[in-house]
């Protein structure tokens, strides 16, 4: 039997082995630069590089890396060993305090959007030491940062970690205000839960669409799918189970924080959740949780599918991002408390988010914003495109009180009485939940609901850093020199949520009533990347992020860059692979097939005149009709694709382009396609079905 706690972070060069193996003085020295965001002294990371690296090798390390997260939507790695020539001939095993500082990878070869050209080729990593190594198959991880040799941020982590300084430095000044002198640092915090799929190895090689893309371009309905609701939650096979008890053990070991794990609502899909931590700290470790859950379930003949939809008519996968803002005395910004109405300082700072949440609407809708998670929102396991944000029954009935001058009533907790003897009475929550809102209050905490299973969640949490950040400064400006601070705050409060309660709704955000009373409130409604991507140049927002030091404008238009390209290069894939299948399989297997049936209505007739042929000749006539329009979309869809080619110089038009034109031209072929497939015998039909992908586990 495992022992979790002696397990849990052996992989980590954490706290204990730092106190254990650094000199006093470098210790404090590393912390400091940790916790206040010190400049680190070259001797310092000598020391610590040292430590390291005798850690490291007794661990049975031989190689390092800088571990770092591009543009690309993966991490990347360049592994180099620790072996450094000795003069007799023979080598030892260093690593410096300037290795482990500064890394230099190929930045051209990396999405800078425009920033770097092939000829210009230096990059760096630079080692975030808020962030702990780590071990995994015998090299040692360093996390870092990556920009360009100019110094222009090319990675997801920057923006992200100069969020948190810009949240932290607006939030303790507003607290110094309300009198929390001892408040010297504020940090957001994100517990990220993780959607997925697994499915068996043998049926993944068999299916090139999931191969190339991570979803299947093809593929009918299996004859169950979630319709019972028997999957959610239900009883882990057994299969999954082993997965998941191996995947438990390698994440504690790297100091992730898994707690809880679960069937989810389709076939073959489950979730897991962690414990709440810093945003930097806790994108790291989800990074590494994608990466380990695709390992793991290779050791299992398993894959596992981050993709947001790879399977047509189930629930796709998202990744819940529940975020707050706590004090480095241990306060929870956004716990109401028991009386929410008189604690101006939880007013003041939900005002914020508000605020926040109404202004910059239109940046949280595309940060969540891929080619996958457009098949997603609002799908009915989603929330929609429509950002609007839930405060539930209390916080609801407290914003209108604030507004209307009234007297706030609470709903109160009470009990909930489940009239059994032998069972517990419950303490019922001040309001319920609701699964349709894209960012929900959830007790402490919002619940910012449309992230994509794929996406990196340091780019939807720089944001609402940035965003929250800007109003925070925004109200110590217009509170710092008030007379009577507490009429000032109550001023302020009532008027933030005056002017943005049109951002709350509590109600069904599924519903068409929604969709209507949206468009009354000027709310956006951005559908695909296409529409939202460009509100990422907008002047309001370019000016946000360069005026709080989180983002140039060239650095700004070069994401902005980089996702519109990756969109349509993405469709361009998708609609090449789709090609291929029809072309190449699906198209030759129902000739075959019907080639088959009137071979088998040619030997009746031999045999008899008297033998009906209605059966074999009904589904000739029915299939040769469909893979005609079959036959004809494809060459409908090959020369939309050839003409997408020739507008590669425009990437916003090309993107559009595809979204408009060869989306719902690849739809029409799947449509055609999956006919075929209902009618096709399966000894001709050349992919495993998804009965046999969604149940073969």
């Amino acid at each position: 039997m495992e022992n979790v706690p002696e397990l849990f972070g052996s992989m980590v060069f954490n706290d204990q082995k730092m106190q254990e193996r650094l000199p006093r003085t470098t210790y404090k020295a590393l912390k400091k630069t940790i916790k206040n965001g010190e400049p680190l002294d070259i001797s310092v990371a000598n020391a610590v590089a040292n430590a390291m690296k005798d850690w490291a090798v007794e661990m049975g390390c031989t190689h390092y890396t800088h571990w770092f997260q591009p543009m690309t939507g993966v991490t990347a790695e360049k592994h180099d060993s620790f072996i450094y020539p000795a003069e007799d001939g023979r080598v030892i095993m260093e690593f410096s305090g300037k290795e482990l500082i500064k890394g230099e990878p190929d930045a051209s070869s990396f999405p800078s959007g425009g920033i770097r050209a092939t000829f210009e080729a230096r990059g760096y990593t630079a080692w975030d030491p808020t962030s702990p190594a780590f071990i995994r198959e015998k090299t040692l991880y360093i996390p870092t940062a990556f920009c360009s040799y100019t110094g222009e941020v090319l990675d997801k982590k920057t923006p992200l970690l100069r969020s948190m300084e810009r949240l932290s430095s607006e939030a303790v000044k507003v607290l110094h205000l309300l009198g929390k002198k001892d408040v010297t640092r504020v940090t957001t915090t994100v517990g990220p839960e993780q959607e997925y799929f697994l499915i068996d190895k043998e049926m993944y090689d068999k299916r090139p669409d999931i191969i190339y893309t991570g979803r299947t371009l093809f593929g009918a309905p299996a004859p169950k799918g979630q319709e019972l609701e028997d999957h959610y939650f239900g009883s882990i096979k057994t299969r999954v189970s082993a997965f998941m008890s191996d995947l438990d053990k390698e994440l504690w070991k790297l100091g992730v924080l898994a707690k809880t794990k679960h069937n989810e609502v389709a076939p073959s899909q489950h979730e897991l959740a962690p414990i709440f931590e810093t945003s930097n700290i806790a994108t790291d470790h989800n990074e590494l949780t994608m990466e380990v859950m695709k390992k793991t379930a290779e050791k299992h003949g398993l894959v596992c599918l981050l993709h947001e939809k790879p399977f047509a008519g189930v629930n796709g996968s998202g990744k819940h991002n529940n975020w707050s803002i706590s004090t480095n005395t241990g306060e929870n910004l956004l716990d109401p408390g028991k009386d929410p109405e008189n604690d101006l300082q939880f007013q003041l700072f939900l005002a914020a988010v508000v605020k926040a949440v109404h202004e910059y609407q239109d940046l949280l809708r595309l940060t969540v914003a891929s080619a996958g998670n457009d098949h997603r929102l609002g799908a009915n396991e989603a929330p929609p495109a429509i950002i609007s944000m839930y405060l539930g029954d209390d916080l609801g009935a407290l914003v209108d009180s604030i507004v209307e001058c009234r007297e706030y009533k609470s709903s109160g907790k009470g009990d909930m009485l489940t009239g059994v003897d032998v069972l517990p009475d419950l303490i019922k929550d001040t309001s319920d939940r609701n699964r349709t809102s894209p960012f929900a209050f959830t007790g402490n905490k919002f619940e910012f609901r449309a992230l994509g299973s794929s996406l990196n969640i340091a780019c939807p949490n720089y944001m609402l850093n940035t965003m929250v950040a800007e109003e925070l400064s925004q109200f110590y400006d217009e509170l710092k020199d008030a007379q009577d601070l507490d009429s000032a705050v109550r001023d302020l409060v009532k008027k933030v949520f005056t002017e943005h309660r049109s951002i709350i709704f509590n109600g069904d955000n599924y519903s068409e009533e929604w969709v209507k009373e949206a468009e009354r409130r000027g709310l956006c409604n951005y559908r695909s990347l296409p529409e939202a991507m460009p509100h990422y140049i907008d002047q309001k927002n370019i000016d946000l992020f360069v005026k709080n030091g989180i983002l140039s404008e060239a650095e700004i238009r070069a994401r902005y860059e980089i996702e519109i390209e990756h969109y349509r290069k993405l469709l361009n894939i998708e609609a090449r692979t789709m090609l291929d299948m029809a072309e190449k399989y699906i198209t030759p297997a129902v000739i075959s097939f019907i080639g088959s049936l009137a071979d088998a209505a040619g030997a009746k007739k031999q045999l008899s005149a008297s033998f009906s042929t209605y059966a074999e000749e009904s589904l000739i006539g029915e299939l040769s009709q469909t893979l005609e329009a079959f036959v004809k979309k494809t060459d409908e869809l090959r020369q939309a694709v050839d003409e997408a080619a020739g507008l590669t110089g425009d990437n916003l038009g090309c993107a559009k382009f595809f979204r408009e034109k060869v989306f719902p031209l690849m739809e029409e072929l799947r449509t055609l396609g999956d006919a075929m497939e209902r009618k096709t015998s399966a000894k001709y039909w050349p992919y495993p079905s998804y009965g046999e992908i969604l149940f073969g586990v």
